[in-house]
C-alpha cells in the first residue's frame, strides 16, 4: 500500500512538473523573435492595391502563436489600433497571438485622402490582402471586428470564411436601418427631452463643428452609451485613438450624426444573411450599448455556430467598462 501511494505521489508530481514545461515551453515560443534579420517589435507594412493604385497598411503582432492568431479590425469608421491596447493586458498571458492593424486611412496606415476608397467592399479586399500577407489561414485565423470593424468583419465572413478558424462580432448590429430605429425608439428617449431637442436643432442646421453639439453629447450619450466613466478618465489609449479620427472617413460612411448611421452605411443589412455564416461565432453584446443588445443576440442564434456574450456593466467599448466579463468569454471562445 505504501508503494502505491508512493507510485501516485511521484506519478502526480511528474504530471505537474510536465504541465509547467508545457506552460514554460508556449510562452517561451509565444515571445521568440521573427525570422527577420532585424527585429522591429512585430510591425509588418504591407501593400494594398486598390482601383486608386496602391498603398501601404501599418500591422503589427503582439507574440507568436500558431494556431491562435486575432486579428482586430477597429471600428469608427475612422479610429485606430490604439484603442485595444488594453488587450494586451489579457491576451499575451494566455499564449493569445494579437494583431493590429490601422485600415486604409486610419493611424500610421496610409491616407489617400478620395472619398471612392472609402467602400465596404473594397475594405473587404483589403482584409483579404491583409490576411495573405501575413499568412493567416483557416487553422489559426480569428478575426474580431468591433462597431464599423463588425460590419466588416461580417461581411469579410460571408465572403471568405473558408479562411477563417473563427469570427467575434464586437458590439455592432447585422443591420443599420435597424440601429437607427433603436437609436430614434430607445436612445434618444433615455435623453433628457431639453437635451435632445438642442442636439437635434444643431443636426437640423447640419452644424456639427458647433462646439455645443460634443458639450451636450460627452455628459449625455458618450458617458452613458460609448464609455461608462466621466470623459475626463477616459483610458489615454482611447483619447489618442479618438484624437486621430479621419473625419472624412467617418462621415462618409457613418454620417455626421451620432443617432443612427446616414452614410454610405445607411442601408446596409445583412441579417438575414447570417445563416451563411457557419464557422465559431462570438456575438457581444452590452446592457448600456449604442447597439441593441437583443439585437445581438438574436445574431448569435441566427448563424449556425454561434455563442453570445452579455456584458451587464458594460457599454459600446465594453473591453473597458467590463473587462472582467468581456475578456472571461472571448479568452475561453478562442482557447476552446
Amino acid at each position: 500500500m505504501k508503494n502505491t501511494f508512493k507510485f501516485l505521489f511521484i506519478f502526480m508530481l511528474s504530471i505537474l512538473a510536465s504541465g509547467q514545461k508545457v506552460n514554460a515551453q508556449t510562452q517561451n515560443n509565444y515571445f521568440q523573435k521573427s525570422n527577420d534579420s532585424i527585429q522591429n517589435g512585430g510591425i509588418k507594412v504591407i501593400p494594398i492595391t486598390t482601383p486608386k493604385g496602391t498603398f501601404k497598411v501599418w500591422t503589427k503582432s503582439i507574440g507568436s502563436n500558431p494556431k491562435i492568431k486575432l486579428l482586430l479590425l477597429n471600428g469608427g469608421p475612422g479610429a485606430t489600433h490604439e484603442y485595444f491596447e488594453c488587450f494586451e493586458n489579457f491576451l499575451p498571458a494566455e499564449g493569445i497571438e494579437i494583431i493590429y492593424y490601422d485600415q486604409l486611412g486610419c493611424g500610421n496606415s496610409d491616407n489617400p485622402n478620395d472619398v471612392a476608397i472609402w467602400d465596404l467592399s473594397r475594405y473587404v479586399e483589403e482584409v483579404e490582402q491583409v490576411r495573405k500577407a501575413l499568412n493567416l489561414d483557416s487553422s489559426n485565423f480569428y478575426l474580431l471586428g468591433h462597431s464599423w470593424g463588425g460590419i466588416l468583419a461580417m461581411e469579410y465572413a460571408l465572403k471568405y470564411q473558408h479562411n477563417m478558424k473563427g469570427l467575434i462580432i464586437s458590439n455592432m448590429m447585422s443591420s443599420c436601418p435597424e440601429y437607427g430605429k433603436y437609436a430614434d425608439d430607445v436612445l434618444a428617449k433615455q435623453m433628457n427631452p431639453k437635451v435632445l431637442a438642442e442636439l437635434k436643432k444643431i443636426e437640423a442646421a447640419k452644424d456639427f463643428s458647433n462646439p455645443r453639439y460634443m458639450e451636450l453629447l460627452l455628459p449625455n450619450f458618450y458617458e452613458k452609451h460609448i464609455l461608462r466613466f466621466p470623459s475626463k478618465d477616459w483610458p489615454e489609449p482611447v483619447n489618442r485613438s479618438f484624437a486621430k479620427m479621419n473625419q472624412s472617413l467617418y462621415v462618409s460612411m457613418q454620417g455626421p450624426s451620432e443617432f443612427g448611421i446616414s452614410g454610405k452605411l445607411e442601408l446596409w443589412d445583412r441579417k438575414a444573411d447570417l445563416k451563411n455564416i457557419t464557422i465559431p461565432t462570438l456575438v457581444i453584446g452590452a446592457k448600456y450599448d449604442t447597439m441593441d443588445p437583443k439585437h445581438m443576440e438574436e445574431m448569435s442564434k441566427l448563424v449556425q455556430n454561434g455563442t453570445f456574450l452579455f456584458c451587464p456593466k458594460g457599454s459600446h467599448m465594453d473591453f473597458y467598462d467590463d473587462q472582467k466579463v468581456y475578456f472571461g468569454g472571448l479568452i475561453p471562445f478562442l482557447k476552446k
